[in-house]
């Protein structure tokens, strides 16, 4: 019987598929069948998890089939990932757009994604003030017990690397290794060895310019491939959306949200707020943040539900290019440097709040100026080699709390309530980037206006 109620839940969401198939055929907007995938996955989710209870076998055996469309999308994305920004980048040089402002633009990018994800951690500790957020007030269940005790036996004898220690880590002492995506910070790694190759390719050109122009030839045929693989893969967002928000909804332990009301209330506040600084950083470099807003917004979305600041890489580079006007290399440099370094919501909010919520268990006081400044800084320090992938943000409260001397199995504390914050902070992380992105290429004066202004120019992501 549970099989065949197994099969029945499968057969829906490929019904769910097939509605999304004939809104396709009949040319329905990108952007409305990603909402519609996204409508129809929330209400399959709710569906499911009235009828069966979360902690039905049947449930968690329907959700496992649900991933190999959920799941299964993000890793192609993430599969993608690593050839985008390696050869986007090398390109990039070979198109000369980044070889006379490669620093300036470096720094812009990394002191505007470090400079909000400070601004992120002050929000944040001002988002538990206010809302008075104590870690001795949540009822420990299995789950976050369990939690605790793992990650504290992960990290017994831990201690947070220093600043120095993380710089070197950013470094590729094996770029083959780093392709892979082995470590936290193997994007940065390539980023690296892709500019290093870039700037191999421009000495290249002065010396023999038939040598360069045969280079060439072949990084435009790698990128030309690897685009394509991008854009196949990027029609398949409706289908995804679909199964991960069903699957998303079915899991959620909608009890716990309700008994931990306040303290999801104040992790949105908080990370509202920081989109709102997004939009005013981008509003202070003289552009219009609504049109910002509107042509990021799917992409956003995406963040929102996959819960992956890697799996979305694809689509931030595209929108930022191809909707906002950024020039690749600065794109590329923005998008990937934001998986590892300056996450707002992962790295920056999170940690930040912990820290506050957690304080008062070990005697120190919340409200001490030296303390609030003490883990400003600590998290702005930290938010370097977060990983942009599931758990990234529990990684970073690790370091946080064990360099602040906090008890790091309390990093664990809100596990039941982790999937719907973590949507938030992922569309954050994104959001940060972009902002990175858009501002760095108005202040070097490479940004296309006229792209980013012009109303028409809303082409679909996975057609740019």
């Amino acid at each position: 019987m549970s099989t065949l109620q197994v099969i029945l839940n499968v057969a829906l969401l490929l019904a769910c598929v097939g509605i999304l198939v004939i809104m396709n055929k009949k040319h329905v907007k990108f952007s409305n069948r990603v909402f519609a995938g996204l409508g129809l996955g929330i209400a399959l989710g709710l569906g499911l998890q009235l009828f069966y209870g979360i902690d039905s076998e049947i449930l968690a055996k329907t959700t496992s089939w649900y991933n190999i469309i959920g799941t299964g999308y993000v890793k192609l994305l993430q599969m993608v990932a690593m050839p985008l920004v390696f050869i986007s980048i090398l390109i990039a040089f070979t198109k000369m757009t980044i070889g006379k402002n490669f620093g300036k633009m470096a720094a812009l990018i990394l002191a505007i994604l470090i400079g909000t994800t400070a601004v992120s951690a002050a929000v944040g500790i001002l988002s538990a003030t206010i809302f008075d957020l104590d870690a001795t007030q949540i009822m420990q269940g299995d789950a976050e017990t369990e939690r605790g005790a793992y990650i504290e036996e992960k990290t017994t004898g831990m201690t947070a690397p220093d600043l120095p220690t993380q710089i070197i880590e950013l470094f590729p002492a094996n770029p083959f290794l780093d392709l892979t995506g082995a470590r936290s910070t193997s994007t940065i790694a390539v980023v690296i060895f892709a500019a290093f190759l870039g700037f191999a390719y421009l000495r290249v050109a002065r010396k023999d310019g038939e040598m360069a122009a045969t280079i060439k030839k072949g990084i435009d045929a790698v990128h030309a491939l690897v685009m394509g693989v991008v854009t196949i893969v990027l029609r398949l967002t409706p289908y995804g959306i679909l199964a991960i928000m069903a699957r998303t909804v079915a899991t959620s332990d909608f009890g716990a949200i309700y008994n931990l009301g306040k303290f999801v209330i104040a992790s949105y506040v908080a990370l509202i707020i920081m989109f709102l600084v997004h939009l005013l950083i981008i509003s202070l470099s003289g552009l219009n943040p609504f049109t910002y807003l509107k042509k990021s917004l799917e992409t956003l979305l995406f963040a929102f539900t996959s819960r992956s600041s890697a799996g979305t890489l694809p689509m931030n580079i595209k929108t930022q290019t191809g909707r906002l006007g950024v020039p690749e290399g600065i794109a590329n440099f923005a998008g990937s440097f934001g998986l590892s370094i300056g996450q707002n919501g992962c790295a920056g909010v999170y940690p930040a709040m912990l820290a506050i919520m957690i304080a008062p268990t070990v005697g120190i006081n919340p409200l001490d100026p030296v303390f609030i400044m003490t883990v400003i800084a600590v998290v702005a320090i930290s938010s370097f080699g977060v990983a942009g992938v599931g758990g990234g943000a529990t990684f970073a409260a690790i370091l946080v709390l064990s360099a602040l001397h906090l008890p790091v199995a309390l990093a664990g504390i809100l596990i039941s309530i982790e999937p719907l914050i973590d949507m938030g902070r992922t569309a954050l992380n994104v959001s940060g980037s972009m902002t990175a992105g858009v501002t760095t290429a108005r202040v070097t004066k490479e940004l296309d206006t006229e792209i980013y202004n012009n109303k028409a120019v809303s082409a679909q992501v996975s057609d740019l």
